[in-house]
């Protein structure tokens, strides 16, 4: 008697209280974006934890009207604003948190699309901003005008953008982070906080000591004793408490443990988890690549319809239609374009046993004879009109303010492709040190510590091995069971290579052989053995700091000809141009003698998730062993200094 008739919900069974409802509502929102795990992510020492970045893309200023997006891209994670109105002006004011760490990607890209309805989008403009250039200011949170470059030149201005940034330091993320979870049992939103109203939230904290002592808590932030407490005085208990004994022991939005880290970790947690449980954050999530974002509903029915997936990994270029790789300039993850028929037939041919029996049945030499017309083909004068198309088509992957020669002077498609670059475009690191090795080319990179780890994690072929890769004339017993890196040049890449290393070249060794792609859709491929089968010329060079080093140039289908510039018995110094690859995609391996050379620690991390490093000529490979007393920095590190 007094009580209100409990409520059921039909079969017998009490509604869940308005505390439960709350906590199953957050959750269900926060399965609905389960692609963006950013609340997740690995746990992160507290010393390179630089704070929390929120960037807000508000609007641009474009050249033309159509219907716009943006997409924002840090590391391996993009997320993108909703399609603006049919505008020139268009307004997007959308908002995202990212971590930043000292020694992790810092330059954030802003890309901006135009909308195509049944296909993918098109990129039309894109700026880069550095965080810790944001952080260092140490301003309040402003908006900024930035211009949007054209793709395909970075001196050419397309529009401008608006954006504000504003990095939280770990003492303001954690005030933030106390005021809004706690403002979310606020129920008659009046800004402070009953006994009730406080008593769901410890509840939500999952903290089973706390539920006991709830009403000596709130006596305790209840400091003036009005019998309310205020969002302040909650905020100041919670960050009292945290030093003391923690009372949040669950998340509040996703029910996850806390306290498998530190303090720091969970406070991180719990703030990117309210942002994306609560749907305060218009972005959304969940892509790897400003394309992937960019992509239209044709293309996503496409994907679902052909099984394929979109990730890095041992598969993702044996299986999935897009090539992901991590530029180690921005340190995020960028798609390599390739046409989706090609990769189909490339799947057809190299990743079966029904392309096996084709390719041993007459398609060796038909993929042969091909390239050998490819190639004379574009070396017609009339090839020359297809170098435009080709731009188009990379538009946001070839910079022609970095080519030595204006476009109009190339008379064939070839000796565009073989373009040389202004001086000083490709800086070597380290130039005066022999004792550091730097990277050959223009490429996708994969570091191997042995035979072993590159047959485990990237290449597939049955019968690869040093020994098959030189030839019985180029291999040595120094080179038996070395290390060696892989640099796979893509058709849109500067295709001349460049010396790693200084020494003296002892010999040239040409082998023939089949012309296979070099994709790694044929690489990861057991049926194919792509770099001990293609045709090769390796170049045996003699060194003071790495013992014998070779360096393999290797052929692939549509690749015309293998041209060095040096001869035997030449002196060369690291970094020197050494030759180029005619049309097509093609291959560098460099192996070194065991334990010689220790890699580059970001490159051997990739390597180890099979994930290719998009790297430039004349960036750090890696260090001597031979030489103890060398002291290199990590190179690739960022610093807060």
């Amino acid at each position: 008697m007094g009580h209100s008739p409990s409520r059921s919900n039909g079969a017998g069974h009490p509604l869940p209280s308005r505390f439960a409802r709350f906590r199953r509502r957050l959750r269900l929102h926060r399965r609905r974006r389960s692609g963006d795990d950013s609340a997740s992510a690995k746990a992160i020492a507290a010393d390179e934890f630089a704070g929390i970045a929120r960037i807000r893309i508000l609007k641009a200023d474009m050249q033309f009207k159509d219907k716009f997006f943006a997409c924002l891209s840090l590391g391996d994670r993009t997320y993108r604003t909703d399609k603006s109105d049919n505008t020139q002006t268009p307004v997007w004011d959308s908002e995202k948190k990212v971590i930043v760490e000292t020694n992790g990607p810092h330059i954030a890209r802003i890309s901006v699309f135009e909308t195509n309805r049944f296909s993918k989008n098109t990129l039309v403009g894109y700026c880069e901003v550095d965080l810790f250039e944001m952080l260092t200011k140490d301003l309040e949170e402003h908006s900024e005008d930035l211009p949007l470059l054209d793709p395909s030149s970075s001196n050419t201005t397309v529009g401008s953008i608006t954006i504000s940034c504003y990095i939280e330091d770990p003492v303001e993320t954690e005030q933030s982070f106390a005021r809004r979870v706690l403002a979310i049992v606020d129920y008659d939103e009046d800004g402070t906080l009953s006994l009730s109203e406080f008593s769901d939230l410890m509840k939500a904290f999952g903290n089973k000591l706390a539920v006991v002592k709830i009403e000596e808590l709130f006596r305790q932030a209840d400091t003036n004793g009005d019998g309310i407490v205020d969002i302040d005085e909650l905020a100041a208990l919670l960050a009292d408490q945290q030093e003391k004994e923690p009372l949040i022991s669950n998340c509040p939005v996703c029910g996850e443990d806390l306290g498998k880290y530190d303090k720091i970790n969970d406070m991180i947690h719990m703030t990117l988890c309210f942002d994306e449980g609560t749907g305060n954050q218009i972005m959304t999530g969940g892509f790897l690549t400003d394309k992937q974002a960019s992509y239209g509903w044709m293309f996503k029915l496409s994907e679902w319809a052909h099984f394929s997936t979109y990730d890095v990994g041992l598969h993702s270029g044996s299986t999935a239609s897009h090539i992901l790789v991590f530029d180690r300039r921005t340190k995020r993850i960028v798609e390599e374009v390739i046409d989706g028929k090609i990769v189909l037939s490339m799947r057809a041919l190299y990743q079966s046993k029904v392309g096996l029996t084709l390719i041993n049945t007459g398609v060796k030499d038909l993929l042969k004879n091909l390239s050998e017309k490819q190639g004379e083909k574009m070396n017609s004068p009339e090839s020359a009109k297809d170098i435009p198309k080709f731009l188009e088509l990379f538009k946001d992957q070839i910079n022609m303010d970095e080519v030595n020669d204006p476009i109009e002077s190339f008379k064939t498609f070839n000796e565009f492709f073989i373009r040389g670059l202004k001086p000083g475009a490709r800086p070597i690191a380290y130039g005066d040190q022999d004792g550091i090795a730097t990277c050959a080319a223009d490429s996708r990179l994969m570091a191997f510590s042995s035979v072993d780890e590159s047959t485990r994690l990237w290449i597939k072929g049955r019968k690869f091995s040093i020994e098959g890769l030189l030839g019985t004339s180029a291999h040595s017993n120094a080179l038996r069971n070395g290390s060696l890196v892989i640099f796979r040049l893509a058709p849109q890449d500067y295709h001349r290579f460049h010396v790693p290393v200084s020494g003296t070249v002892e010999k040239f060794v040409e082998i023939p052989g089949c012309l296979y792609t070099v994709n790694p859709i044929a690489v990861n491929s057991k049926y194919c053995n792509v770099f001990t089968e293609n045709k090769r010329v390796i170049s045996i060079i003699s060194t003071s700091e790495f013992g014998k080093v070779a360096f393999v140039a290797i052929g692939a289908t549509m690749v015309g000809s293998i041209t060095f510039l040096k001869n035997e018995g030449d002196y060369v110094h690291k970094g020197d141009e050494f030759g180029y690859f005619s049309f097509g995609g093609s291959t560098v391996i460099c192996v070194f003698e065991k334990d010689a050379i220790q890699f580059d620690a970001d490159l051997v991390a990739n390597s180890e998730r099979s994930l290719e490093t998009l790297v430039s000529v004349g960036m750090t490979l890696g260090v001597s062993t031979r030489n103890k007393g060398l002291q290199v920095p990590e190179l690739q590190k960022c610093s807060l200094e």
